[in-house]
C-alpha cells in the first residue's frame, strides 16, 4: 500500500534559490523528474566527468553556457523523451530545468546545443567510451573473473534529410544502425556505422577476461 505524505521534500540550493518538493502551488512543470536526475548525476559525477573528456576548446572571453551545463541539460533531456535540439527553444526557459542543469537564467538555445554535438570528433568519442568503462568499474565492489559483451546493432529509423543516412533493404527504410556494446544492463560503447554494407547488422555474444577486453569499436 502506497504511503502519502504533504511534508516538503528538501533537495539543496543552486544559487539564490531553495530547491525542494511541496504541495501547495508554485511554478507546475510537467518535467519535475528531471531534479531527481540531477541528483544521481551529481552522486554519480557523470556529467562532470563527461565534460572534462570533452574538454573544451571555446574563446572563453564568448563562453555563456559552460561545458558541464550544456552536457547535463543534453543528457537530462534524452532521458526525460526530448529526443530533439530544437525542443530545448521552450525548456530552457522552464524553471525546473534550469534549476535541475544548475543555473537561475536560460539554459542553451537548440543552435548552442547544435554547434556542441557539431563540434565532437572522434577524440571526443573515445574518451566518452572511457568515462562509460570508469562508471562500469566504479559500479562493481570486487572484479569480475569473466566478462561477457553483447554486441548489438540497433534500427533507428530516420525521416527527413539526416546526415550520412542510407536506405536499408532488411528495414526497408532509411535509418541509421549503431552498433552498441554491453556487458549486463552497462553500456561499453557505440559505433555509428553505414547501414548499407557488409556485416552492417550484428548480434553476437564475446566471452572476454578482464584486461583483454578487444578493440570492438575500434579501425574503420
Amino acid at each position: 500500500m502506497s504511503e502519502c505524505t504533504d511534508r516538503r521534500m528538501e533537495l539543496g540550493r543552486v544559487g539564490r534559490r531553495v530547491v525542494e518538493a511541496a504541495f501547495d502551488g508554485g511554478d507546475i512543470a510537467t518535467d519535475g523528474g528531471v531534479v531527481l536526475l540531477r541528483q544521481v548525476d551529481e552522486r554519480l559525477g557523470l556529467s562532470r566527468a563527461a565534460a572534462r573528456a570533452m574538454g573544451d576548446s571555446r574563446r572563453a572571453a564568448s563562453v555563456e553556457h559552460g561545458m558541464r551545463e550544456l552536457l547535463a541539460q543534453r543528457i537530462y533531456g534524452l532521458c526525460c523523451g526530448w529526443q530533439d535540439v530544437t525542443d530545448h527553444n521552450t525548456l530552457r526557459h522552464d524553471l525546473v530545468w534550469q534549476t535541475a542543469v544548475g543555473r537561475d537564467r536560460s539554459l542553451g538555445s537548440a543552435p548552442t546545443l547544435s554547434r556542441l554535438e557539431n563540434a565532437a570528433g572522434a577524440r571526443q568519442a573515445w574518451a566518452l567510451h572511457g568515462v562509460l568503462l570508469d562508471q562500469f568499474v566504479a559500479s562493481r565492489k570486487a572484479a569480475p573473473a569473466v566478462l561477457v559483451l553483447d554486441v548489438d546493432a540497433t534500427h533507428v529509423p530516420l525521416h527527413g534529410q539526416q546526415e550520412r543516412a542510407h536506405f536499408n533493404a532488411h528495414y526497408d527504410n532509411q535509418c541509421y544502425l549503431p552498433l552498441y556494446v554491453f556487458c549486463g544492463l552497462a553500456l561499453f560503447g557505440s559505433r555509428l556505422r553505414a547501414t548499407h554494407g557488409p556485416g552492417s547488422d550484428i548480434n553476437l555474444l564475446v566471452e572476454v577476461k578482464p584486461g583483454c577486453v578487444p578493440s570492438l569499436l575500434g579501425g574503420g
